[in-house]
């Protein structure tokens, strides 16, 4: 399938680390390479109507063990070409050696893609599983930073958590690994979902501490349906309010209602953060494009990075 035509050539965007360096708040959407024509259908209706409110990037994730990697470059590379947006690549370390990913990151670059968001990854198979290695890979989210900026000029990100990765033994190790990556070359981190700002509050906090001003970007994920929320909850490890919980399970018949709760408290939590000084906005969109652009609207964000 192919998806419709952009209007106009392409606009050259900055690249997400000027845009943060620069000051200016970043806004961007997430997606995911769909398995299906009618997903394919879907997504790309997303991206039309998320690229009319001119995000500073948008990113396409990668499956766990690298599953959709094949699925993950095809989509990255037609939205570089296909629309005027600029898209960041997620590209995980598990499952890989460093000559294959140093073949994706030079396939990207190939493509003008310039913007990597360079992560760990999850065992393939069971999230929760052992994490091994790749005999001739690497062995932590750092070591991809510092390849990807081996490879040439990128601007790359990495992946953050306000309420502490679970593989973390305790805070003071998670910050540690953070700091890390940072340090190692990124510029900027994107969180994992999450819904109460304190956790990210106390994240920002703690790795200010350790003397890394690297700028965290919120992940805003639109709480509209109480059974897939609950169950991405329990993957990632994290917490889903009891009071947001009870409101979307007594409006789970009403996908209207469900739809202005969910849409409700994300508004006030991302008002919240960037009234504590939050650099952005990430919002994790699921392929559908209806919950987050209200969000942005209600908060009446710009329409383009800088205007």
């Amino acid at each position: 399938m192919t998806a419709p035509p952009a209007v106009g050539a392409p606009a050259v965007r900055p690249s997400v680390a000027r845009i943060l360096a620069s000051g200016v708040r970043s806004y961007s959407f997430e997606f995911f390479p769909p398995r299906t024509e009618k997903g394919e259908r879907l997504l790309w209706e997303t991206v039309r109507r998320v690229e009319a409110v001119h995000p500073a990037f948008v990113s396409v994730t990668y499956g766990a063990g690298g599953s959709s990697r094949a699925r993950t470059v095809d989509l990255t590379r037609r939205i570089a070409e296909e629309t005027t947006l600029r898209p960041v690549a997620h590209l995980t370390a598990v499952g890989h050696s460093v000559a294959e990913l140093r073949q994706i990151i030079g396939g990207y670059a190939d493509a003008g893609i310039r913007d990597i968001l360079a992560l760990r990854g999850d065992p393939p198979g069971d999230p929760r599983g052992i994490w091994t290695p790749h005999p001739r890979g690497l062995r932590h989210a750092a070591d991809l930073v510092r390849l990807v900026r081996s490879c040439g000029d990128f601007s790359v990100g990495v992946a953050a958590f306000p309420e502490r990765h679970p593989r973390s033994a305790d805070w003071d190790d998670d910050i540690r690994h953070l700091a890390a990556k940072c340090r190692a070359g990124a510029d900027y981190a994107v969180t994992q979902m999450f819904f109460s700002a304190e956790d990210y509050l106390r994240l920002r906090d703690r790795l200010r501490a350790v003397g890394c001003d690297t700028p965290v970007i919120p992940g805003i994920m639109p709480a509209t349906d109480v059974r897939q929320i609950r169950r991405f909850a329990e993957l990632s490890d994290a917490t889903f309010p009891d009071d947001l919980a009870a409101r979307l399970d007594a409006a789970r018949h009403d996908p209207a209602l469900a739809h202005r709760v969910g849409v409700e408290h994300a508004t006030d939590l991302a008002q919240t953060l960037l009234d504590a000084g939050a650099p952005g906005l990430h919002y994790i969109t699921l392929n559908r494009s209806t919950a987050a652009l209200d969000i942005h609207r209600r908060l009446s964000l710009p329409t383009a990075p800088g205007s």
